[in-house]
């Protein structure tokens, strides 16, 4: 059964994230990933982001994550943050249901400029995606050409990038700053230990992804995963571990460093599901609203982005409608079935 202030859909998973993608472009051309070159027409004005925003945080939405392509191309990205915490501080908005505001980038951008405007602006949260620790890996984790010498250009830039946002306030100790790292078998599953030596180095969180099968530009195939549960036995080789567990709704499964080098952790959607408890609401640059990442195609909200009472009827009766588990059903799935791109849903 669902209200209007808390729907649920019919595994009875309530609404809890909502992720925003501003803009389809990249600046990266990583293969996992495979972005456009241009973003699709009709993007989302700023009013209209607001007023998803809004509408949402009244549906039970308490954080809010604005990802791309590359959230750092978009203009749009500083004026959102800025209205939306005015609206945080604003009596009776329901944007002061937010809790957290966080982005994720490729960190390439990320400078000591705009890492201060965005910490001013409200972003409580950063998390940088970096998938190799040498330069010839990092080029061609990222579809860079120009082999090692470009590769080690991203990784200053990248690291660079983690500073300005340390130097900016995003204390990685409270969990405001990440890194994050798709880990692929036979491509870049060498800087699996690397990743982590240099996480622990800089005393942030690292989160490794499984590589999943979103979109179809990947060609993904199940022997390309290395498991989650191989790459926490791995780094088990070399330090000792402490579970800490996976909280309600969260994606990562985290582990402790024995010896006090912080925390890793491992998204296993392709070996071990968490489609129970998600409570994800993803939204394109241009309007379409999905229900899981995997899902093959998105429910369009611009008919209603000018009505707040239409759109909170439109994505009320969406969830209540979502019976998404796409991860746990992937065994009994058709082999064909063609999913929307990774770039294109916001990751």
């Amino acid at each position: 059964m669902s209200t209007a202030s808390s729907p649920v859909d019919r595994h009875a998973r309530p609404l809890g994230v909502l992720r925003l993608s501003l803009t389809g472009r990249c600046n990266l051309a990583c293969p996992y990933c495979c972005p456009d070159d241009v973003d699709p027409p009709d993007l989302l004005t700023l009013e209209q982001q607001l007023r998803l925003i809004r509408v949402s945080c009244g549906l039970g939405v308490r954080t809010l994550r604005l990802t791309g392509g590359e959230p750092l191309l978009s203009d749009r990205l500083l004026p959102l943050l800025q209205r939306v915490a005015e609206g945080r501080c604003t009596s009776a908005d329901p944007l002061q249901r937010l809790r957290d505001v966080a982005l994720t980038s490729n960190g390439v951008l990320l400078n000591d400029d705009r890492a201060r405007a965005l910490r001013a602006a409200g972003l409580d949260r950063i998390t940088i995606s970096l998938d190799a620790a040498d330069g010839a890996s990092a080029a061609r984790m990222a579809g860079l050409r120009g082999g090692a010498l470009a590769g080690e250009r991203l990784l200053q830039q990248v690291m660079a990038g983690l500073e300005a946002a340390r130097a900016a306030g995003f204390d990685p100790q409270k969990g405001a700053l990440k890194l994050n790292a798709v880990i692929q078998r036979g491509v870049n599953e060498d800087q699996l230990l690397s990743l982590v030596t240099l996480a622990r180095q800089q005393k942030v969180e690292l989160r490794l992804i499984e590589y999943m099968d979103v979109g179809n530009r990947n060609d993904w195939r199940p022997e390309q995963v290395l498991s989650a549960a191989e790459m926490i036995h791995r780094i088990r080789e070399h330090w000792s571990l402490e579970p800490l567990g996976r909280g309600v709704g969260g994606t990562a499964r985290r582990w402790r460093f024995r010896d006090g080098g912080g925390v890793v952790g491992v998204i296993a959607s392709i070996t071990e599901p968490f489609c129970g408890d998600c409570n994800r609401l993803r939204i394109t640059a241009d309007g379409q609203a999905f229900t899981c990442l995997f899902a093959t195609q998105g429910m369009d909200l611009r008919p209603v982005l000018q009505s707040e009472d239409l759109l909170r009827q439109r994505l009320i009766t969406g969830w209540a409608q979502r019976s998404d588990r796409y991860s746990e059903e992937r065994t009994e799935s058709h082999p064909d079935r063609r999913h929307a791109e990774m770039a294109y849903l916001g990751g």
